[in-house]
This record gives structure tokens, C-alpha cells and sequence, in this order.
């Protein structure tokens, strides 16, 4: 077995120590959560250090377990093909762009829910308030308290986990190794890289558009189709410049 190359090795550490840190302290993970997962910007617990301390913090075991396989799975390669700075930074461009993408999706959810509201004759002030407090005085109609229920959705629910960086690695190989097999869950048989990267991508779409999830609730599926569409955007640069162009001779 290939021995684990020295940033994938950080970095599993780092997340493993974080989630053990968690379970250990009293309160440990929602101290973690308070601090380091991703909040929206107009909770109190939001800090700019969440872009990137969110990618260490994870929600459940099968959640980090899923994530280090993969981190170590296709991490290791990338690595050792191209080195360790060149491999941190595309880890870190491709969580940090999977951070901000789910907050702008966010942010436009949260605006038009919130317009919804004052449309509805709800004061920004109450709205702020109830917010606040995590409750309150509810509406007596059904589908203004459903959007309040979604837009308290998006204020206290936080982003965590490495999805979207993980995301960005799987694009990069399956870019450079289209042809490599991967074992998938319940598919009897190993399947190119080139057909199960897009297949999972087209489900992350379907299931941040459509709602319905077949991988459970609370997953930022646009996370996840942010930190792969930054690790494509990043690989074609790459590519483009590290291209080597033969010009013809001039004869003069």
C-alpha cells in the first residue's frame, strides 16, 4: 500500500483532531459550531475565518468518514503529482469558493423569502427580531410561518465539512485520469472516472434545485457544485498555461 503523502496526512489529522476535540469537550461541538462552522453574515456567530475553519469541522462520523476517504483516496495522487503547495492551494481556492458560493445561493434565498415576508405585511423589525430570538409570537397563517420556518432555516443552520474542497479533488482527477476505474457503492462494477464524476454532479444539481436529496436533509449541494466547478476553472487555467506552444521558424 502507497504510503499517504505529507499535506493529505495534515490535513487528516487537523479534521480528525477537530472532531475528536468535539466529542471530548464538554459542549465541544457546539463550541466548534459557534465558532468555526459557517454561518450566515447576518448571524452574530459569523466570522471571515469560518471560509475556511468549516472545512475542519464535521456534522457525524459517517459525514468526516466519507470526506477523509476521498480526501486520502484521490488527495494522495494529486499531491504526489503535484506537489504539496500547488495541491494546499487548490484544496483551500476550491473550499473557500465552495463557502462563498453556498452563501450567495443563500443570500438570494434569504432575500426573497424575506421580501416575502414584509409582502406579507410582517415589519423588518419583527422579522429581525424573531431572528434573534430563535422564536417568538408566530403568524397565524400557515404559509407565512412556513417561510419564516425557511428563512430561520438559512440564518441558524451553519455550513461544515470539506464536501466542497473534496469536490474540487474529484474534478481534478477525473480531469487528469478520465479513464481511471472507481468502485462505486451497490454498482457491481468498476466504472470510469469520466462517467461517475458527472453523474454525481448532475445529482448535486438535481437535489439544490428540486430539494429531494438521495443522499438525506442538510446537505449544501451547492457546496458541492462550487468547489467542482472552481477545481475545473482552476485545472483549465492550469492547463492553458502550462502549455507548451511550438511556433514555426521565420525566415527572414
Amino acid at each position: 500500500m502507497n504510503r499517504m503523502s505529507r499535506a493529505v496526512a495534515g490535513l487528516l489529522i487537523v479534521n480528525v483532531v477537530a472532531f475528536a476535540v468535539g466529542f471530548l469537550l464538554p459542549h465541544g461541538q457546539e463550541r466548534l459550531r459557534d465558532v468555526g462552522a459557517l454561518w450566515y453574515p447576518a448571524n452574530v456567530h459569523f466570522g471571515g475565518w469560518q471560509l475556511v475553519s468549516y472545512m475542519f469541522l464535521h456534522g457525524g462520523f459517517s459525514h468526516i468518514l466519507f470526506n477523509m476517504f476521498a480526501l486520502v483516496s484521490f488527495g494522495t495522487i494529486l499531491e504526489r503529482e503535484w506537489g504539496a503547495g500547488r495541491f494546499l492551494l487548490f484544496y483551500f481556492v476550491c473550499g473557500i469558493g465552495a463557502g462563498l458560493v453556498q452563501l450567495g445561493i443563500n443570500w438570494h434565498q434569504f432575500a426573497d423569502l424575506y421580501d416575502q415576508l414584509v409582502a406579507a405585511g410582517l415589519k423588518p423589525s419583527a422579522i429581525s427580531a424573531l431572528l434573534a430570538a430563535g422564536g417568538g409570537e408566530l403568524p397565524t397563517d400557515r404559509k407565512v410561518e412556513a417561510v419564516l420556518t425557511d428563512l430561520y432555516g438559512i440564518y441558524a443552520t451553519p455550513m461544515l465539512g470539506a464536501s466542497g474542497a473534496i469536490y474540487g479533488l474529484l474534478v481534478a482527477f477525473g480531469f487528469l485520469h478520465p479513464n481511471a476505474k472507481l468502485a462505486i457503492m451497490f454498482v457491481p462494477v468498476p466504472v470510469a472516472a469520466k462517467f461517475v464524476i458527472p453523474v454525481l454532479l448532475c445529482l448535486d444539481l438535481f437535489s439544490g434545485v428540486t430539494g429531494f436529496s438521495l443522499f438525506g436533509a442538510g446537505i449544501a449541494h451547492f457546496a458541492h457544485l462550487g468547489g467542482a466547478a472552481i477545481g475545473f476553472v482552476l485545472m483549465l487555467l492550469w492547463r492553458k498555461r502550462h502549455q507548451v506552444i511550438v511556433e514555426p521558424p521565420v525566415y527572414r
